[in-house]
């Protein structure tokens, strides 16, 4: 690795990159001044004249994840250096990092990190086949088929992607696809957070930092939405640099790559990682110095604001007239051919799958209320209210629960439009879109919390009384929902037609309203020029003039039901001003309030750093849902995958190889002076299909997924009856085939004359041919053949009924009752055995069984059989003795007990 970098970024290329980098900065630095002055100018003037829209009318919760993590658990990373898998636990906290330890035993002492992921401008991807395209659309002229071999190999079939176009790529995978669905939405949550991450609440800095860049990009000649607008101001400067300076040093670079397909691919992401590096540290530094040089200033700007406002405002109004006769009539023929025919179809390619969205965050919201009455209405009352709430507290950050809402916004579809109006991607508008719809939801809940609180606090409630107050919350919170998702999904449609429509006629408007723009500079005061800029003068002038239609467009589309929008008229205050009291109230702490939260759950886990306050997990660990914790998470082994070697893999080879599944096992036995117990494992099919597996609680599962071992005991009464017989039980054990699942275990009990080796050998032969064919008729040849008269005799015991010659295992504690019942049917390992069940009152025949599920043997019948019988075993071959004699006193017994 070090020789590809040393190789392509000499000193020559680093010092390029960095006076590339120095030079975008001033540039961004020039405009960002500029627009500090203006953002300070509007902020100003804002707290003066106090203007504000619609009032929400659900509450705001201030700090919803304070004490919180989002989710944690195990991967299996591929590490670029050493390309081998390994297995870390990953710890998500309320910040949205994604921090990867050693182990779990290292996150909970406060070690420190592998490594720390902060996902903004990243996108998570699920299948090698995604990842592929984006990286050979990286890398024009090096393109790679997804049968030709990939950049690496996946240890498992469910892989987990971060890519980024600049930044390391990282590679994860998991053993289910359920754990893949699962962990791919806190990846996605990861990255939608990350990608917001600029604060409202900041009204100078944000809007000068977003102007900044707008306007910086259009100079360059890009005036469309930017898609990598993502992260913290110093990465979206990185990501600036690099929309210039990647290209070029791919053209430079890319041609000089040696090797094959995929190792070029590997040695240009590693070149574009180092140089996306230097950049970030460079953009970080001057940044900070920006941003301190402007708050240095920023008491001047104010005190001169305060003082002059009103001729400030006075001098811009001016100006904003004369600018107004030169571009207005531009302005509104272009509209009147060019957008106007366009905006009902933007907004109805938006409105559709948003409006889809909002609703589903309403169903969510909904069914978790329903079920909470549910649980409460079953009397579980006030006992498990804490549980159930701290569920409920934290619906809008769980990303798994969530994920339904979101990709219904994620159906979003301009095409047609975006190379008309140069809008690069949905996705700006997709993320904006489910931000919105996890503050809605959080305020929901959190609103439904302060009302149920109160009005729990006030009174002391039974069963049924806390599920009608639970309704009446419900109802009167679901109606403040459908109020503010109404709003907030109009001020999103406003705001998006402006993001699509602006840029497209500030393009087309710049030829020939530009080079007027400067002499209007002349009319602005020297004091006055620094917070009123003509080019902002400009764009306001162009907004005012397609906002008329805008706004109208959406007025007609409130009209129509199918949307789901409200009039503004209806929203003109605040509906319920006794309940925005409650507003400053903290968060309720559910667990400890109302019970739930005494027994320390297993998702409370230590924040990185050694910090000894642990947080409540959002989301539970995925071994938690429907199985136990994972016994040894920390060490799971990575599965085996071809040409990547894992470390000692050479010297443990011949612990590996008696781990092997073996073809085939025949089954041992255990025997005493006159009997001999048999245990048989019968395999089952698999009644789930094969490409789902369900995820290994521990090692042990792991490998019993291998190498499946079966232990067999009899029962204790059962097996003191053999005991006294004078017989001995062994344990056994049985390594079944891959795939192959226990469907019922029998102890065979049964008499066999000690002769010769010889026969014995065969007879262990006949029963596992028994188990293989499963052939009635075949297995009485064999034992009436190789048995001889002690299998007539037991022919006879056991067609007769006598219990007790076989024991089966408790069902109860070892097997599902479904398939004890049917065991009859399923299970026949000889032909003439009677399988006896605990769970039956009478033993029936077998035989009876295999030919009539419901019947039961007629006595003429089986006496037919018996004769049958011993008239074809009247001369054994082998033998050469007559059993007709022998026989006889048997048939009198026969129809005596008959």
């Amino acid at each position: 690795m070090g020789d590809v970098i040393s190789t392509h970024l000499d000193e020559g290329k680093r010092e390029m990159i960095t006076a590339r980098t120095a030079q975008v900065m001033r540039e961004f630095g020039r405009v960002y001044k500029q627009q500090y002055a203006v953002a300070l100018f509007n902020s100003v003037r804002f707290d003066i004249e106090g203007a504000a829209g619609p009032q929400s009318q659900l509450l705001h919760r201030k700090d919803p994840l304070e004490d919180r993590s989002i989710f944690s658990g195990s991967l299996f990373q591929y590490l670029e250096e050493t390309r081998k898998w390994r297995n870390r636990f990953v710890f998500v906290a309320n910040t949205y990092n994604i921090c990867l330890y050693e182990s779990k035993m290292a996150h909970e002492r406060g070690l420190h990190t592998k490594s720390t992921i902060n996902c903004a401008g990243y996108k998570a991807l699920t299948s090698m086949e995604e990842y592929l395209e984006v990286v050979n659309a990286s890398l024009p002229g090096v393109k790679g088929k997804v049968g030709s071999g990939p950049l690496l190999k996946c240890a498992t079939e469910f892989p987990l992607i971060l890519w980024h176009p600049y930044a390391r790529h990282h590679y994860f995978c998991v053993l289910t696809e359920k754990e893949q669905q699962k962990w791919h939405a806190v990846l996605q949550d990861c990255v939608r957070h990350s990608n917001n991450g600029l604060l409202e609440e900041c009204r100078v800095q944000t809007p000068a930092f977003t102007d900044a860049v707008r306007l910086y990009r259009q100079a360059q000649g890009h005036y469309g939405t930017w898609e990598m607008m993502c992260g913290a101001p110093p990465q979206i400067l990185a990501n600036l640099v690099m929309e210039t300076l990647h290209p070029e040093l791919r053209s430079l670079i890319g041609p000089r790559l040696k090797g094959k397909m995929q190792q070029k691919q590997r040695n240009w992401m590693l070149i574009s990682e180092v140089v996306y590096k230097q950049v970030l540290t460079q953009t970080q530094a001057q940044y900070k110095a920006l941003v301190q040089a402007c708050e240095v200033d920023t008491p001047r700007l104010d005190a001169a604001l305060r003082t002059d406002m009103d001729q400030i405002i006075t001098s811009k109004e001016h100006v904003s007239n004369k600018i107004r006769a030169l571009v207005l009539p531009k302005a509104e023929q272009l509209l009147r051919s060019s957008v106007q025919p366009y905006i009902s179809s933007i907004l109805e390619s938006l409105m559709e799958p948003i409006s889809r969205g909002f609703s589903e965050v309403r169903d969510v919201f909904f069914k978790e209320l329903v079920e909470f009455s549910r649980n409460t209405l079953n009397g579980e009352g006030e006992a498990k209210l804490g549980e159930h709430m701290e569920k409920i507290s934290m619906l809008a950050f769980h990303p798994v629960k969530m994920q339904c809402c979101y990709e219904k916004v994620e159906q979003l579809n301009l095409e047609g439009l975006q190379q008309r109006f140069d809008v690069f991607s949905p996705s700006v508008f997709v993320q904006r879109a489910q931000i919105l719809m996890r503050e809605q939801m959080d305020n929901a809940v959190y609103t439904f919390e302060q009302l149920l609180c109160q009005i729990l606090e006030a009174q002391d409630q039974g069963g049924e009384g806390l599920c009608k107050t639970i309704e009446r919350c419900q109802d009167r919170v679901l109606k403040k929902y459908d109020y503010d998702s109404s709003t907030v999904r109009k001020k999103f449609f406003r705001e998006a037609l402006l993001q699509i429509i602006i840029p497209y006629m500030l393009k087309q408007l710049a030829p020939s309203c530009y080079p007027e723009l400067p002499r209007f500079q002349e009319l602005i005061f020297a004091d006055f020029s620094q917070f009123i800029l003509v080019k902002n003068v400009f764009e306001e002038v162009v907004l005012q003039s397609v906002s008329k239609d805008i706004m109208m467009a959406v007025k007609e589309a409130a009209v129509q039901r199918k949307h789901n929008l409200y009039r503004d008229s209806m929203i003109l205050s605040n509906s319920d001003p006794n309940l925005h009291l409650l507003g400053n109230n903290p968060s309720v702490d559910w667990a400890s309030q109302f019970g739930g939260g005494h027994d320390e759950p297993e998702g409370l886990l230590r924040e990185g750093g050694g910090n000894s306050r642990k947080r409540r997990q959002v989301v539970s660990m995925i071994q938690l849902d429907e199985m136990g914790p994972l016994a040894y998470e920390s060490c799971l082994e990575v599965p085996g995958v071809d040409q990547i070697p894992e470390e000692g893999e050479i010297e443990e080879e011949g612990e590996v190889k008696h781990k092997e599944p073996q073809p085939s096992v025949e089954p041992k036995a255990s025997k005493g002076p006159e009997t001999e117990h048999r245990m048989i494992a019968e395999p089952q099919t698999p009644t789930e299909p094969l490409g789902s597996p369900k995820s290994p609680d521990s090692v042990g599962e792991i490998r019993f997924l291998i190498n499946p071992v079966v232990e067999m005991v009899a029962p204790s009464s059962q097996t003191e009856a053999v005991q006294s017989n004078g017989t001995g039980l062994k344990m056994e054990q049985l390594t079944l085939e891959q795939g192959e699942e226990v469907a019922l275990i029998t102890t065979v009990v049964e008499e066999v004359h000690r002769k010769s080796p010889h026969r014995k050998s065969t007879t262990q032969e006949m029963v596992r041919q028994l188990v293989e064919t499963g052939s009635q008729e075949r297995a009485k040849a064999a034992i009436v053949e190789e048995e001889g008269q002690a299998a007539i005799t037991k022919i006879k015991k056991q067609d007769l009924g006598v219990r007790g010659t076989e024991c089966a295992v408790d069902t109860d504690a070892e097997l599902d009752p479904s398939l004890a019942d049917s065991s009859l049917l399923r299970h026949d390992d000889s032909g003439f055995q009677s399988p006896t069940n605990e769970a039956l009152d009478e033993a029936q025949p077998i035989m009876g069984a295999l030919q009539r599920k419901d019947t039961v043997a007629d006595s003429a019948e089986l006496l037919v059989a018996l004769e049958q019988k011993n008239t074809a075993l009247s001369n054994d071959s082998e033998t050469g003795e007559n059993f007709t004699a022998k026989t006889a006193e048997y048939d009198t017994e026969i129809v005596s007990d008959i």
